[in-house]
């Protein structure tokens, strides 16, 4: 049974991850020696040192957290199937952009996996040792995908092992599934059971390879014959190192890297990512898994004992999937679509907040940081949650020495920052999404003062202008007044341009000393109308066609080519069925779609919308002679309605597709055509769909119904 104290619990499991992941992650691939020469033991975040951001993406964060939308996306089926899963990954990943290390069929065991799906091999032959060798099936892959599964059944072992297993078989085989099934079921029961020995000693009733229970006995052993994990760390080498397996990632060194760092920290949550990652290996693999577990374990007094590791994060995510707007996210977010996921599985009712903001969990700070692009004096002193010293939840804007020339600036990111030019990458995973705020939506806030005298407020945009350079928006200037003030701030149309940042400024006319709580803070459902133009008027300072623009970067492309052209908007050529560009939200409900498209030689194309992911939508297409509306799930398209429709090569049709609760509807220059109702997607986003073939598309509207 789902219990509604789990929901912290489940806070500090999904930051307990993070933290792992992103301590883990600037030494990953550095040998033991390196390590320790460098930095002897890594309490904490290192990224400086590599040049690297702090938050950046990883397989271990975007898996974790995609695969298993499987459960959302099948109606929550206690009896999700493999297949189903696999399914998923067709869904989120994009071949060779997203989530996935792109190393190669028989190199990387994720990648061999998507080949093999892609195929119509089905789980559990797609991660199979009979099918893929030992090799690539028993490497580390299974078990840094696996916490979700667990998260969704708190206390649940068995659901949890069920799950793991099968979503362990998708891509892995052999011992890595075991293992996989192993930290899923401790992770579950330490929703309940503290005690590392006691949860070890239950979780082995849910394996049955018995070279696994010979290793976790035998490490086990050598923990509690030593005082020191250096000592460990140093059997495993001489006994389980690299060396002593085939591939070059294999899950059995890794996996006792986990059970060293559990056993040897005691209920220190810091020392057990800190083993994990000084020890070497796979790095954040390993300190993602145990700092998932400890999280679980030890809860948020675990995580902030000693350290301000949690500060330094603020919460911020990225989870990068062909669902691109819901790349840039945070621990609450994510969170609650588990909490969600958990009740829906023991068909039980729970409250989650509805604003895309609202700072439940103590110390949660959902991505705001202080806005550092204006050089000059911050009057801010202080961004925290407000619910352990105030008892409300929120977030705590604190200011001292606030007057002229001299104001409290606070921002959340809603893009993604452009890097540099000139400089790379630092990161072999992109950082691949589509805003989370578009012109024109509408932000709604509540917030409180909690002084006689306040400051003025007024919220800002930055968005990338027509030469990729930031410029800055202010909204209306509001005179606060104690108690909760309701702030509406109709988002300005950037013309198409991507948002980057949403921010709060506060100012005052005379000195001013005090804080004030952000309640809450949200927008939703699709722009009012949001317009992209031809790229000559999005960009006519940069080559038209480059592909490096930022108004691009906010769609998500499976399609083979995809880029500006000179005379419209896009080009978009595939070479097979199925290439879906989209942008837009989850939540993006009841909206019209249109462009005007010109049929190039394609076996069918046409407009998607309610997209989740770019298997999973509706569309509006010309194929075959008709017009027609249809729904895709997975490799199934249904025709919901069509009509003979004639029309030539080359011809260029205005085409608006209406999506109204569960009113479906197609108008081609102007006149409707085909209606039909469907009540199965809700909401998601919006852009186009290619068959074999290219169409070029002018101008992109997004309007609210």
């Amino acid at each position: 049974m789902f219990k509604e104290q789990y929901k912290e619990t489940l806070y500090a499991g999904v930051l307990g991850k993070m933290l792992g992941v992103y301590l883990g992650r600037p030494v990953e691939g550095w040998s033991f020696s390196q390590i320790d020469h460098k930095f002897g033991e890594v309490y904490n975040f290192k990224n400086h040192f590599t040049g690297a951001p702090l938050i950046v993406p990883d397989d271990d964060l975007s898996g974790t957290f995609t695969f298993y939308r499987a459960l959302k996306d099948n109606g929550y089926n206690k009896e999700l199937a493999a297949e189903d899963i696999g399914n998923a990954w067709l869904n989120y990943i994009i071949d060779n952009k997203t989530i996935l290390w792109w190393g190669g069929l028989s190199r990387c065991s994720e990648h061999t996996a998507y080949i093999r799906l892609k195929e119509g091999i089905t789980p559990p032959m797609s991660g199979s040792v009979e099918l893929n060798g030992a090799s690539m099936a028993e490497q580390i892959g299974a078990q840094i995908f696996i916490d979700t599964w667990a998260l969704v059944n708190p206390g649940n072992p068995d659901g949890a092992a069920e799950m793991a297993r099968k979503a362990a078989s998708v891509s892995h085989g052999g011992i890595a599934v075991d293992a996989a099934v192993y930290l899923a079921v401790m992770e579950s029961l330490a929703f309940e059971i503290k005690d590392v020995n006691k949860l070890m000693d239950m979780a082995l009733a849910y394996i049955s390879d018995e070279l696994l229970i010979d290793l976790i006995a035998e490490v086990r052993e050598v923990c509690s014959k030593s005082t020191d994990w250096h000592e460990v760390r140093e059997w495993i080498a001489k006994n389980h190192g690299y060396d002593k397996y085939p591939g070059s990632c294999p899950m059995i060194t890794n996996h006792l890297v986990v059970l060293m760092g559990l056993l040897m920290a005691g209920d220190d949550f810091n020392k057990s990512i800190m083993i994990a990652t000084s020890a070497g290996w796979d790095t954040d693999c390993n300190a993602g898994n145990l700092g998932c577990l400890n999280g679980i374990r030890l809860g948020l007094d675990g995580l902030d004992q000693g350290t301000n590791l949690r500060k330094a994060v603020a919460d911020r995510l990225y989870v990068v999937s062909a669902d691109g707007g819901s790349c840039i996210t945070d621990a609450v977010l994510e969170t609650r679509k588990i909490i969600e996921a958990c009740a829906r599985l023991n068909d039980t009712d729970t409250e989650i907040p509805e604003s895309r903001y609202s700072f439940e969990y103590p110390g949660s700070v959902q991505g705001f940081m202080p806005y550092n692009r204006f050089r000059e004096e911050q009057a801010l002193t202080g961004i925290e949650n407000s619910l352990r010293e105030y008892g409300e939840s929120g977030l705590l804007i604190s200011y001292e020495g606030m007057g002229k020339g001299s104001r409290a600036m606070i921002c959340v990111d809603t893009f993604v920052d452009l890097l540099p030019k000139g400089k790379e990458g630092t990161s072999y995973f992109d950082v691949l999404c589509s805003p989370t705020l578009y012109s024109t939506q509408d932000v709604n806030a509540i917030i409180k003062c909690r002084d006689v005298k306040n400051p003025k407020l007024r919220f800002f945009i930055d968005y990338f202008d027509e030469e990729d350079e930031i410029k800055t928006i202010y909204g209306e200037l509001h005179n606060m007044h104690q108690g909760n003030n309701q702030i509406h701030f109709p988002v300005p149309d950037t013309k198409g341009h991507p948002i980057y940042q949403l921010g709060i400024e506060l100012t005052s006319d005379k000195r001013l000393d005090g804080s004030m709580i952000l309640k809450s803070l949200d927008w939703s459902n699709a722009p009012v109308k949001f317009r992209m133009g031809t790229s000559m008027e999005l960009t006519p300072a940069l080559t038209p066609w480059t592909i490096n623009t930022a108004w691009l970067k906010t769609f998500m492309s499976s399609a083979a080519n995809f880029c500006p052209d000179y005379t419209t908007t896009f080009s978009i050529s595939h070479d097979s069925s199925n290439g879906v560009v989209t942008t837009g939200t989850s939540d993006w409900k009841n909206y019209g779609v249109s462009s005007d498209i010109t049929f190039s030689f394609q076996e069918g194309a046409g407009l998607v919308a309610r997209a989740n992911g770019h298997r999973q939508y509706y569309g509006a297409v010309l194929m075959d002679g008709y017009v027609q509306i249809i729904k895709r799930k997975d490799d199934n398209i249904k025709v919901l309605v069509k009509k003979p429709y004639v029309y030539n090569f080359e011809d260029t049709i205005a085409m608006e597709f209406i999506l109204e609760n569960e009113n479906l509807s197609v108008r081609l220059n102007g006149a409707e055509e085909i209606s039909c109702q469907d009540t199965d997607y809700k909401e998601g986003g919006a852009g186009y769909l290619v068959n074999r073939g290219c169409i070029l598309a002018n101008k992109f509207t997004i309007k609210r119904v």
